[in-house]
């Protein structure tokens, strides 16, 4: 876990965070029927090159013995899929939702961050998963202050998904971020608000609820990589990275 000690330093962190967020809204405005994720991957490694960052997914090695290191530069993962996806030749559809997780080291520090974008003309119910996702993660956020424990957090996000009917998965969550991608500690989206570490100024995480329609079951997919709902019940995915501070938390990957 890092913490920030001075101000250059979460400015830094910062301008790692903006390339992010410019990024993922090149890619939201790219996001269109018949469009491949492969195609929108692309535009992402582009993008990440033109600013001398580095894309921190692509070749991150897999748990699995023997499995092959992720292949893209952002996880595209479509509607039942809920994190993860391999971005390759699948076209969009109307009607589909597709997650974008993204992120990239520049100058040392790094950003990460996920937006759920409906692509064309999506169900009614479609749209309020990805509405409610989105908003479960601003109460998340909401949470990360200092004299709070972490499973504030958590428990934020879970009370807002549960109170309208969704379910939050459990296998997967947030984690602290700074020089590396992944840090200590876990930032899970659901659990005890008066759980967890303290909550301190400097420390930096990433935030990301993934919200299912059914039941919060997912598996893996024989790829090793793309992970789905259990029920093929429809999930949305957000993340923000985010500093604590004596001012309250501050969105690092805002735009």
């Amino acid at each position: 876990m890092i913490i920030l000690k001075t101000p250059d330093e979460i400015k830094i962190m910062r301008a790692a965070g903006l390339a992010v967020a410019q990024i993922l809204k090149r890619l939201e405005d790219e996001t269109k029927v018949g469009i491949t994720t492969g195609e929108l991957n692309a535009i992402a490694e582009a993008e990440t090159q033109a600013r001398g960052a580095v894309p921190l997914f692509k070749n991150y090695p897999n748990s699995k013995p023997g499995a092959r290191p992720f292949p893209g530069a952002i996880c595209a993962s479509i509607n039942e899929e809920v994190v993860h996806g391999i971005p390759g030749d699948r076209k969009l559809k109307e009607g589909d939702i597709i997650s974008i997780d993204f992120g990239l080291l520049l100058d040392g520090f790094c950003g990460d961050a996920a937006v759920t974008i409906p692509v064309g003309k999506v169900s009614a119910k479609a749209l309020k998963l990805v509405k409610t996702t989105e908003q479960a993660l601003m109460k998340g956020i909401a949470q990360a202050k200092i004299g709070n424990r972490l499973g504030a957090v958590g428990n934020a996000v879970q009370s807002y998904a549960e109170k309208h009917s969704y379910s939050v998965v459990r296998e997967f969550v947030g984690h602290g971020i700074g020089r590396d991608m992944h840090e200590a500690p876990p930032v899970p989206n659901y659990g005890r608000a008066d759980r967890g570490p303290a909550l301190k100024a400097g420390m930096t995480i990433a935030i990301e609820p993934m919200v299912n329609e059914g039941g919060h079951g997912v598996y893996t997919k024989a790829d090793d990589w793309t992970v789905v709902t259990k029920d093929g019940s429809l999930s949305a995915h957000f993340e923000h990275t985010v500093a604590i501070t004596e001012r309250g938390p501050i969105i690092l990957t805002s735009r």
